[in-house]
């Protein structure tokens, strides 16, 4: 089969581990025999004089290709109107794809399309798909159908690009749930679990990892006591805030925040507030190579974030051996099956302490952990969305 995916959040030269979960995937796909991959990540920048800034003005640098994904990916730019214009982002993606979409399918026809997330990357690919008169296919991966889903102008243009699609994957379960209330077709929705890295994320011996943690110069987390590890853009949805509260009803203990962003003033405030700030460490952004030493690191790992799919993060914690405390969103159940994988709480700092307490007081071994999680491949992923790629094209 000959694919085009269209992927807004794909690796590139500025940002190359963006997406990299994306990335990780469409490899995995793309290292078949029975599959010719072509990858088009659009890249959006706004008018000047908004594009004189960063990360807009490195973004402009992009080459029309690279390689830096590990396979090779064009990168058209379309025009971006900051905050005011995302639910017309399927239009303009589509109008700048599209001269490049119909060359290519000339020189060598596609079988189907590919998009990665269902906004904007869904509506825009449907629009493709019709120009060239190919089935297309779908992936809802949980923010994109919680945050769009409730914009009606955007809901209005996923509800008819899946109507006309050829299939729609869910990472979860509860995800396809989700989708079907949205009106989507649920006899077309093919369930497509995240895949893992399991040569990067496998236990270390806790010890160890925080030695090799603490001795990096960027992190140095403290050596001695139970670690707390929160991941992720600091972002109200992502709910560091709870973390802190909780951590602030625990005797011992230490807290370390991997990511940047927005709210990282207010955090710390909080930190101030409570009196943690010795207690709390913000890391800022952790790369790719240095998280999984991180997460063996950790005792526990605690993501009170508001909706996620399946996030890939609970995936790779887990196979690090570190257990996770997690609301009950998402496919949250479908991977928490027993207290040795963490707890499933309320979303509230109260019931996040009480659980973190529990996992100290009785904490499973990592091998043991990490067992939860053996089903997880990149290989395994590659090969079920290849699998349903060709159920696709068979029936269009």
């Amino acid at each position: 089969m000959r694919i085009l995916s269209i992927s807004t959040l794909f690796p590139n030269p500025v940002r190359p581990s963006f997406g990299n979960f994306v990335g990780s995937q469409m490899c995995a796909a793309a290292a078949r025999d029975d599959v010719e991959l072509t990858m088009i990540s659009p890249i959006g920048i706004p008018p000047w004089p908004l594009s004189l800034r960063e990360p807009y003005r490195s973004l402009r640098e992009i080459p029309a290709t690279s390689t830096v994904s590990g396979i090779l990916a064009h990168y058209p730019k379309f025009r971006l109107i900051p905050k005011l214009g995302a639910d017309s982002n399927p239009g303009r993606i589509a109008n700048t794809v599209l001269p490049l979409a119909r060359k290519l399918h000339r020189e060598n026809p596609f079988d189907l399309i590919d998009a990665s997330f269902f906004f904007p990357d869904g509506p825009a690919a449907a629009t493709i798909a019709s120009d060239l008169g190919v089935p297309f296919t779908i992936k809802s991966r949980g923010a994109d159908i919680h945050y769009w889903g409730n914009r009606p102008r955007a809901l209005a243009q996923m509800q008819e690009a899946a109507s006309a699609a050829g299939g729609l994957l869910a990472v979860t379960e509860a995800l396809k749930q989700d989708m079907a209330e949205l009106g989507m077709p649920e006899d077309r929705i093919f369930i497509h679990y995240t895949g893992l890295d399991r040569e990067r994320f496998k236990p270390i011996k806790r010890g160890a990892a925080r030695a090799l943690v603490s001795a990096l110069p960027n992190l140095g987390i403290w050596p001695e006591g139970p670690l707390i590890v929160t991941p992720g853009a600091l972002i109200a949805r992502k709910g560091q805030a709870f973390a802190i509260k909780a951590l602030s009803q625990l005797a011992q203990g230490h807290l370390a925040l991997a990511g940047s962003g927005e709210d990282e003033t207010s955090l710390r405030a909080l930190c101030a507030s409570l009196g943690l700030s010795d207690r709390v460490q913000f890391l800022g952004h952790v790369d790719h190579d240095t998280l999984p030493q991180l997460l063996c690191a950790a005792d526990v790992v605690v993501l009170p974030s508001s909706s996620e799919g399946l996030a890939n993060v609970w995936v790779e914690a887990l196979a690090c051996g570190t257990p996770i405390v997690i609301p009950d969103i998402g496919g949250a159940r479908e991977l928490v099956a027993g207290d040795t994988a963490g707890r499933i709480v309320e979303r509230n700092p109260d019931a996040i302490a009480v659980a973190i307490g529990d996992i100290l007081n009785n904490p499973p071994t990592q091998e043991e952990v990490a067992e939860t999680v053996s089903g997880f491949s990149w290989d395994r992923n590659g090969a079920r969305i290849v699998d349903i790629w060709q159920q696709v094209v068979a029936s269009a």
